[in-house]
């Protein structure tokens, strides 16, 4: 094939696919499904408001400052004589009282930013809130631990930042079916059969080639292996549900990935947030209910550690629209049964105590929670991921 028509036939497949660079080898696959431990890493998208979501019901200072917004005690799942969930967090508090759900309060990180995208990208990818990388976490995982990319898959047809490493990216798909129908077009079956030694090693082609031959291995792995698992799950019909519903198959199916990604936007609630935030907290709650069941039908639940963030918290003033503007420090949910503290970590936000703009003050940096993970879950030195030492928590 010349150059070309090489050309053309790359830039279709590409357009067709929203391939992310897939630059690890091209033989990706062991012939041993392999197992062992998984996490799902869950985005709650646009700052959810954790002060209405874990709820200090008898703190008259939290009914102070949200005057219209503060949850009532009578609305709330009691926890504690203190504490209360929301009353959308139903599977959650399931989880509390069976040991499976650990609450780090007061999570966030020196100098907060609170633009969506900045702050999303200082959580995708372990950074100072002064330090600007191009990689994430989970990518550099997968380069640090010589990772393939099917070893991360993100469930949706582009991939963030947080699975982009130096040398390895995961993969973006929510489709396993339609990924691989699109690797067997003509034009890239033709492109992937003709590739020599030459072609890879062109610097303006060579990306190419090996995207598209990555590709194909990749998919005919991912589909072929995860057709063989159907779930008996009863799933809701929203399109977070439809996510987790194909990370269970994925997961159940014996599928080597280590490491997914799913999230759930709205909830940048600055006007109207009650009834927004009991919709989205619904949305959040009952698909990960049909979610935990399904791993637990398959007994995967056990080797499946679930880590919900959102990129920052609400501010604890409320303000004229009945809503809550972009703060700093936040919770974050550990989910699974092999929690070394279920219940709550830390105690919650001291109200009588807050920064110069009125917002939370952090106690825990967030990659501390990360360096757990790393060193705990997936078996590698935390620094030769993040770069920098932070403590661990002993929560994994």
């Amino acid at each position: 094939m010349n150059r070309r028509n090489f050309i053309k036939s790359a830039s279709l497949a590409s357009t067709a696919l929203f391939l992310p660079k897939f630059v690890s080898g091209f033989n990706l696959l062991d012939e041993a499904i392999a197992t062992g431990k998984k996490i799902v890493i869950i985005q709650l998208s646009g700052g959810n408001d954790g002060l209405n979501t874990i709820v200090p019901f008898r703190n008259d200072i939290y009914y102070k400052k949200r005057p219209s917004l503060a949850q009532q005690k009578s609305n709330l799942i009691g926890i504690t004589d203190e504490i209360g969930f929301h009353e959308s967090l139903i599977a959650h508090s399931d989880l509390y009282n069976n040991g499976e759900l650990c609450v780090i309060n007061n999570v966030g990180y020196p100098n907060p930013n609170r633009s969506h995208f900045r702050a999303t990208d200082i959580w995708h990818t372990a950074s100072d809130a002064n330090e600007y990388l191009q990689s994430g976490w989970i990518g550099r995982y997968l380069d640090a631990s010589k990772s393939k990319s099917l070893d991360a898959i993100e469930v949706d047809d582009t991939l963030s930042l947080m699975l982009k490493g130096e040398q390895t990216d995961g993969i973006a798909t929510k489709n396993p079916n339609l990924f691989y129908r699109s690797t067997q077009a003509p034009y890239f079956k033709k492109v992937v059969e003709h590739h020599d030694e030459a072609h890879l090693s062109e610097h303006n082609l060579g990306y190419l080639y090996k995207t598209m031959v990555t590709a194909s291995s990749s998919a005919k792995y991912i589909y072929e292996t995860s057709k063989t698992f159907s779930t008996k799950t009863t799933y809701p019909n929203t399109g977070f549900s439809k996510q987790l519903k194909q990370v269970a198959q994925f997961i159940n199916s014996g599928l080597q990935t280590k490491v997914y990604y799913a999230s759930l936007g709205g909830f940048d609630t600055h006007a109207n947030q009650t009834n927004k935030q009991k919709r989205l907290l619904s949305v959040y709650d009952e698909a990960m209910a049909a979610f935990i069941k399904d791993l637990k039908q398959e007994d995967s639940f056990k080797d499946t550690l679930i880590l919900t963030f959102s990129e920052f918290g609400r501010r604890v003033q409320q303000n004229a629209a009945n809503g809550t503007d972009h703060g700093t420090a936040n919770q974050v949910f550990l989910i699974g049964s092999q929690l070394k503290k279920p219940g709550f970590y830390n105690p919650m936000a001291d109200l009588s105590n807050l920064d110069e703009n009125g917002d939370l003050k952090y106690e825990i940096d967030f990659r501390e929670i990360y360096t757990s993970v790393l060193n705990n879950w997936l078996d590698i030195d935390a620094k030769k991921v993040i770069g920098k030492p932070f403590s661990g928590l002993n929560v994994v």
